[in-house]
C-alpha cells in the first residue's frame, strides 16, 4: 500500500554487485519533518542505500519516490535539484575557500543564473550572489559557525567540519538531508550539539535520514529505525521496540548491548 502523506517511498530497492546482493527488497517510508535512522552491522546495505536514493548508483530493480514522483534512475544533479541533499561519512570541504564560500557552493543546485557566472562576478549574477551569500551567512549561523564564517576551511576542528558539511546540504533547500555517520569522531560536547541542529532542521519540516553507528546518539533522536541485515529489513520501529526485537539482537551477535556499544 502507498504511503500517501509520505516525502519518501522505497519500494522493493534491489541492488546486485556480481553475485552478491546489497540491498534486497528494500522497503521503508519517510515523511516531512521525521528523523529516520538507518541502522545495521557492517556490509548491511547502508551506504548503498544512500547511494542508490541519491542517484549515485541505480537500482536494479524496485522504485523511489519522492512526493509521489519516481526518481530512481534520476541524475545525481536531478535528485539534488528535487530537494534530496546528503553527506558523506568523511569531510569534504572545498580547499582554499572561506566557510561561507563552501556554503554558497552546496547552494549551486538553485543559482537561477549559473555558479560560474556568480563566481565570474556577471553583472546580471550579482544580486543573486548577495542574495545567496546572505542564505549562506544564516546557514553558517544556523549551525553555530557563525564565529567562523570568514576562516579558511583548513583551519576548522572536525567536528566543525561535519557542521560545515551539514550547512552545505541545508544550503541546497532540500526537502531532504540524507547524513552518513555525521556524530563519528565527535566529542561528547559536539554530539549534544549536532543532536539540537538536527532536531531543529527536523522542525522546520526537513525529512532527516540517518545512518549513524553510536546507538547512544540516535535512538534517543530518531522517531523511528529501520534496521538492515545482509541487505534487507530485518526490523523497523521505535528505540525501544528495537532494542527488544528478536531478529536485532540475532543480527548483533546476540548480543543487546552491541546495539550500543558497537552497531555499525
Amino acid at each position: 500500500m502507498r504511503c500517501a502523506d509520505a516525502l519518501l517511498e522505497v519500494r522493493g530497492l534491489t541492488k546486485r554487485f556480481g553475485g552478491l546482493t546489497a540491498v534486497a527488497g528494500l522497503d521503508f517510508a519517510l515523511h516531512e519533518g521525521e528523523i529516520l535512522g538507518l541502522i545495521g552491522p557492517n556490509g548491511a546495505g547502508k551506504s548503498t542505500t544512500f547511494d542508490l536514493v541519491a542517484g549515485s548508483r541505480r537500482a536494479d530493480a524496485g522504485e523511489i519516490r519522492l512526493a509521489g514522483e519516481p526518481i530512481g534512475g534520476l541524475a545525481p544533479h536531478e535528485i539534488a535539484r528535487r530537494g534530496v541533499m546528503r553527506t558523506f561519512q568523511h569531510n569534504r570541504p572545498f580547499p582554499g575557500m572561506t566557510v561561507v564560500d563552501n556554503v554558497m557552493v552546496g547552494a549551486h543546485a538553485r543559482f537561477r543564473c549559473g555558479l560560474w557566472s556568480i563566481v565570474g562576478g556577471l553583472p546580471h549574477a550579482r544580486d543573486e550572489e548577495r542574495a545567496m551569500r546572505r542564505r549562506a551567512e544564516e546557514i553558517v549561523e544556523f549551525v553555530g559557525l557563525g564565529d567562523r564564517r570568514a576562516a579558511d576551511v583548513a583551519t576548522l576542528s572536525f567536528g566543525q567540519g561535519r557542521l560545515l558539511e551539514i550547512a552545505r546540504a541545508l544550503a541546497g533547500e532540500p526537502r531532504l538531508v540524507m547524513l552518513d555517520e555525521p556524530a563519528a569522531g565527535l566529542a561528547p560536547a559536539e554530539l549534544e550539539r549536532l543532536a539540537a541542529i538536527l532536531v531543529r532542521i527536523a522542525a522546520r519540516g526537513i525529512a532527516v535520514l540517518l545512518i549513524e553507528h553510536d546507538m547512544h546518539f540516535l535512538l534517543p533522536l530518531a522517531e523511528r529505525v529501520v534496521v538492515l541485515n545482509f541487505g534487507a529489513k530485518i526490523a523497523e520501529g521505535t528505540a525501544d521496540e528495537i532494542r527488544g526485537h528478536p531478529a536485532v539482537i540475532d543480527a548483533y551477535l546476540g548480543d543487546p548491548t552491541a546495539l550500543v556499544e558497537r552497531a555499525h
